[in-house]
């Protein structure tokens, strides 16, 4: 399918921002009202950030809340209502931390458990659609999880590091980061690739509706010129390229933080390289959820000659 640059920053920065707001609702870092203001700003930056870039994905933005009242059936109804719960909740949880009334933890945990239901929320928004068996096959919002806790956590360890306190923030996202990595590298390593259109029993056949008279072949193609079908469900990636962007979204989401994270544990005078994990992991992540989409094969192209 055809990744639209908003989507991709939309389940990067969203997804990093209510991880941030799982690890701060949990009450542990430093309890002062600063780290608070700039722990709890980040997070909600963040997935501001994403939710308005979800925003300008859809055809009418200025009708986006119109969708809420759909939240029985739809999963991005359940999102956009989930989103909203989370931010005021986690608002109210920074406004008291911040104005010097403590951590309130119920509070906080209600917070937390509110963001890690919007992140399984956007995944199974994906998840939903049977059109897409990379996705309906896949454990989407296992990975979708993965990735947001792993970033709340190195955004977590960035936000400590200004403060003195890294320590513990950096033991917590190694082993959070190697965790997720095992998560994302043992599925991509021993399931995706046998994910293909045929996973659902579609082909060319039942594509025509005519699954009983044989092997079917594209003769001439449905259309004489590209159509939105084509445009944003038959995009395709060569394999040599898909192969080289795994790689590198891998190194930059877990591999490169994790040496990061090591190197300064082993060096303390080389506490600052931290500040890189952050954005490094970011643009791993975006990279996979390019790559996420990219590779996400519609049935429908199979009326088009893709098999």
């Amino acid at each position: 399918m055809h990744p639209a640059s908003s989507i991709i920053v939309f389940t990067t920065l969203s997804s990093a921002g209510f991880g941030l707001m799982a690890w701060l609702g949990l009450g542990i870092g430093p309890a002062a009202p600063v780290f608070g203001l700039v722990g709890c700003g980040l997070a909600l930056i963040l997935a501001s950030i994403g939710l308005l870039a979800s925003l300008w994905h859809l055809g009418n933005p200025q009708r986006a809340w119109r969708a809420l009242s759909q939240w029985r059936s739809s999963w991005l109804s359940r999102e956009g209502v989930l989103a909203v719960a989370t931010l005021g909740v986690f608002g109210l949880y920074a406004l008291l931390w911040v104005a010097g009334a403590g951590r309130h933890l119920p509070l906080g945990i209600l917070a937390a458990l509110l963001a890690l239901a919007t992140v399984y929320a956007t995944s199974m928004i994906y998840a939903s659609i049977k059109a897409v068996p990379r996705w309906s096959k896949s454990p989407t919002p296992v990975l979708f999880l993965s990735y947001s806790i792993a970033s709340g956590a190195l955004g977590f360890m960035a936000v400590a590091l200004g403060f003195g306190t890294v320590s513990n923030a950096m033991m917590a996202a190694s082993v959070v980061l190697v965790l997720a990595a095992g998560i994302v590298a043992f599925w991509w390593r021993t399931r995706v690739g046998q994910i293909g259109l045929d996973a659902d029993g579609s082909t060319p056949e039942t594509a025509i509706g005519l699954p009983l008279l044989g092997r079917a072949r594209l003769f001439e193609a449905p259309h004489t010129s590209p159509n939105y079908l084509m445009k944003e469900m038959v995009f395709r990636i060569g394999r040599k390229h898909a192969k080289k962007l795994h790689r590198l979204a891998f190194a930059a989401a877990f591999v490169l933080p994790t040496v990061l994270i090591l190197a300064a544990l082993a060096i303390p005078l080389l506490s600052a390289i931290l500040w890189l994990a952050f954005p490094v992991h970011l643009a791993g992540v975006a990279t996979s959820r390019w790559l996420f989409f990219a590779e996400a094969e519609n049935v429908v192209s199979l009326y088009y000659g893709h098999c």
